[in-house]
């Protein structure tokens, strides 16, 4: 029972743990190819044996040039900043804004909780076409989405067509938020990919945070339909840019296993043919491979022929054919059962009222900060989110680093042993800065402070996010690395929760004023954090069900 995490008896290896040794810890269908045989990285990376291992294809996206991948990522990347700066883009001028509309600050307000909601259940729809269909047409979709829409935001002269114009596009943001994170993993080897994922997320939420602080001097100097006009421009440039640079990134790429082969003379094994054999198989042949080869003793090195290289134009059709054979309902009802796996609820729970409660500021600053004492302009309130711009970067840069530290000191503690619980004890720096940022926030603005009060602790309460979604996704991911599309889906369920509070909080501050409503929603967010407890204790054996779970099994993987 290493430092309280109760071991689990039941299953030689327990999903999730694994040996950090010399790669002790290479994927099962790996583990009977000699070393020597496998592909390793380049350079200083030589030494890596590459997980996945690529195929020999050249239209493999592992096989790509890395200027190609990386283009790949700055495209959908800065797609997703702009996505993210799309939906609170609006909040510094939420006066002005219900004003010109003639509508309330509250209804104004129910219009980013519909946008929200549009968002939570689109996720549903998109992620599962993108399974079955590929990622680029649902690239091309979402941004011809979110380009249309900016038009039409941009020129929307009642509150009926701005609703509707928010509404849709919410369809064309949600996989902005699932997506990218899984192209990373579509083109990048396991070494590479905790990089990529951290400039995603320095994309995204740079874009969350930037997004209100340009704003604000665009709604006071130019009009808020101008707010959408930047994003149309922006959208317009980045919809070229995915039609022609973007190319499809899904692939089925065959197993790599062991098989036998005979070297005979006649009917006759050849003594003393002691080699590999390792071939492309496809996954249906795998076990039939797998139990063949105990039969024999002698291996021969094939990789079977490469098929030819697509052009440019081929590269760049829309359609490219299915990529899981799963039927539909598994695919798309897979987000749902995820629930039932513990790790997954606590990373919806966590995940989710960290974001949640952060997007309540953004619904409330621009009504809170423009009245008195503050009396802030519509541009000084957009100038609030530099303090979260800023330590949201300084949060980005340390969560990473700090949380691979943890685990690697827990693990040679552990003599060797690597569990994902380790990931959790990032868990207390989220607990630190969200109460400082969510008590204090309240605190500061119903004591009227110096606005430096409530324009820091709001900084912290985003800098917690920073510290959550490193130590949420990091688990997450590490606890069940086949089914992370369907687990990022399930936690941006979030957006159902966001939709709830974000409807009605500005009637909820106004009666009950910002000290109570803050401290509730602070309480709620620590009583979610020591969640965290349990899961550290009882989170192997947690592990141990689903894999032992023979129904969880044959219906999260089969036909993957």
């Amino acid at each position: 029972m290493p430092f309280g995490i109760i071991d689990c008896k039941k299953l030689e290896v327990v999903p999730g743990t694994s040996f950090m040794s010399d790669q002790d810890d290479l994927p099962p269908e790996y583990a009977e190819v000699p070393r020597e045989q496998l592909k390793h990285g380049k350079g200083r990376f030589s030494n890596i044996i590459l997980i996945p291992q690529p195929s020999d294809s050249p239209n493999d996206p592992l096989n790509w040039p890395q200027w190609k991948k990386e283009m790949i990522l700055l495209i959908v990347g800065l797609s997703a900043a702009v996505v993210g700066a799309f939906g609170p883009m609006l909040s510094p001028g939420f006066v002005e804004i219900s004003a010109q509309l003639n509508i309330t600050v509250e209804v104004l307000s129910q219009a980013t909780a519909w946008l929200i909601l549009a968002i939570g259940l689109a996720l549903f729809l998109t992620n599962p076409l993108a399974k079955i269909y590929g990622k680029r047409p649902i690239y091309i979709l979402a941004i011809c989405i979110m380009f249309a829409c900016s038009v039409w935001g941009a020129k929307a002269d009642n509150y009926s067509s701005f609703l509707a114009s928010r509404v849709i596009s919410g369809i064309g943001m949600a996989p902005y938020e699932v997506l990218v994170q899984c192209t990373i993993g579509d083109l990048y080897f396991v070494h590479e990919r905790a990089t990529r994922i951290a400039v995603w997320n320095l994309f995204l939420l740079t874009g969350i945070a930037g997004g209100a602080l340009v704003s604000g001097y665009i709604i006071e100097n130019d009009g808020y339909k101008w707010t959408f006009g930047v994003c149309a421009i922006f959208f317009g440039v980045l919809m070229l840019g995915v039609l022609f640079l973007v190319p499809e990134t899904s692939y089925r790429r065959d197993a790599v296993v062991v098989v036998p082969v005979t070297d005979a003379i006649g009917d006759e094994e050849k003594p003393g043919a002691q080699h590999v054999h390792m071939a492309l198989a496809h996954e249906h042949d795998l076990s039939q491979a797998q139990g063949e080869k105990d039969k024999h003793l002698s291996y021969s090195v094939t990789r079977g022929s490469a098929e030819p290289k697509m052009t440019y134009w081929q590269s760049l059709r829309i359609f490219t054919g299915r990529y899981s054979y799963a039927p539909m309902y598994k695919i798309f009802t897979r987000p749902v059962i995820l629930f039932f796996y513990p790790a997954v609820t606590w990373g919806f729970l966590i995940y989710g009222t960290t974001l949640t409660w952060i997007v309540v500021f953004s619904v409330v600053n621009g009504v809170i900060f423009v009245a008195p004492p503050y009396n802030f302009s519509v541009s000084q309130v957009g100038l609030i989110s530099l303090s979260p711009f800023i330590l949201t970067l300084l949060g980005e840069v340390i969560s990473g680093p700090l949380n691979d530290w943890i685990c690697v000191y827990l693990t040679k503690k552990n003599r060797g042993i690597y569990e994902p619980e380790f990931r959790l004890v990032l868990i207390t720096v989220v607990i630190v800065l969200g109460t400082v940022g969510f008590f204090g926030f309240g605190a500061t603005v119903h004591y009227q402070t110096h606005w430096i009060g409530p324009v820091l602790t709001f900084g912290f309460a985003n800098m917690s996010l920073a510290f959550a979604s490193t130590c949420v996704f990091g688990y997450v991911i590490d606890s069940y690395p086949k089914l992370n599309e369907e687990a990022f889906v399930a936690i941006n369920a979030r957006n159902l929760l966001t939709f709830g509070l974000t409807y009605f909080v500005n009637d909820w501050l106004a009666r009950d004023g910002p000290l109570e409503v803050f401290c509730i929603l602070g309480a709620l967010f620590l009583l979610v954090c020591f969640l965290t407890v349990p899961l550290w204790i009882f989170g192997k054996k947690i592990r141990s069900w689903t894999g032992r779970n023979q129904w969880l099994q044959r219906y999260m993987n089969d036909d993957f």
